[in-house]
């Protein structure tokens, strides 16, 4: 057999390109024709604008004191003001900031370990898994808040511990599901044949098997960090997380109890946010199982 030159090689993956592109373009209507997944993202964009452009879109500054305190909403403070007279929206509008931050960053070191842990378990199988496999067992045997409170409570409250709460639990539910998605790959004719080429471990892993495992897990991030987002909350509301005076919804939420019967919209403007933001979450995440992967909706978390 002629070995193929390499101006050849060149123009087949241009061809195998070309009739890919329409596929990448059908996968992407069929997302925008999903009526949850665009109202969801639409929801998850517009809060991470406003984190965003905060210094831009906040009428005050978050932390400036005034005498107009528990102000009801008005032109001047839209959202009403708190007890020390800070700007509620202004306070929620940076909040964001920690909030959607703090859950994106916990998102990308959960995602990160738990590929991790469930590619090299499910890929390598034997001791390799049965150890990594247990060490997993281990740590869902535990209640997960209870686990998520022990861990944060060993720090210095702030956004590193709740981080660390978080993280040190929810990596082994990817790891689990990750895990099962490479067994199934593994065992592909394909990869077979690659192997018989003389393929090394880490292409298999990185060319072959984490692009095929890719759909499956973009889905399952985006179903679950809606409840991400509400774990973290619940870190920040015991007030184990960011700390005052720097806005956080969830902290904001906690600070307002107090106040709650006479000036509901200190509690309803960090809820309402809090809700809006899961619920788009949930929305966009129902949306791309639906159109990616919808072997996964009965999985549970």
């Amino acid at each position: 057999m002629t070995q193929a030159r390499p101006h050849e090689v060149v123009e087949r993956l241009e061809r195998v390109d070309e009739l890919l592109r329409p596929r990448r373009w059908t996968l992407l209507g069929r997302i925008l024709r999903d009526r949850n997944a665009v109202a969801g993202a639409l929801l998850v964009l517009v809060a991470a604008a406003a984190a965003l452009l905060a210094p831009v879109l906040a009428p005050h500054d978050p932390l400036d004191i005034s005498v107009d305190r528990l102000a009801s909403p008005s032109w001047d403070h839209m959202l009403g003001t708190d007890w020390l007279g800070r700007d509620v929206l202004s306070r929620i509008l940076y909040g964001a900031r920690q909030s959607l931050g703090g859950a994106a960053l916990a998102g990308v070191l959960v995602l990160t370990i738990g590929v991790l842990v469930g590619t090299v378990a499910g890929y390598f199988g034997g001791w390799v898994d049965s150890v990594l496999m247990r060490l997993v067992d281990l740590i869902l045997a535990v209640p997960g808040l209870v686990l998520a409170f022990a861990i944060a409570g060993l720090f210095q409250p702030g956004l590193m511990a709740v981080l660390l709460g978080i993280v040190a639990l929810w990596w082994a539910q990817y790891a689990r599901v990750v895990r099962s998605l490479v067994l199934q790959v593994r065992e592909q004719e394909f990869l077979e044949a690659a192997r018989a080429i003389g393929a090394s471990n880490r292409r298999l892993i990185f060319r072959h098997i984490l692009p095929n495992v890719a759909p499956s897990v973009i889905v399952l991030v985006t179903v679950r960090l809606g409840r991400l987002i509400l774990a973290i909350a619940g870190l920040n509301f015991l007030g184990l997380g960011v700390q005052a005076p720097t806005p956080e919804w969830a902290a904001m939420l906690n600070e307002a109890r107090p106040y709650f019967p006479g000036f509901p919209h200190l509690m309803l403007a960090p809820g309402l946010a809090i809700g809006l933001v899961v619920f788009g979450m949930n929305l966009l995440g129902d949306g791309l199982r639906d159109v990616l992967d919808p072997k996964l909706s009965g999985v549970q978390s």
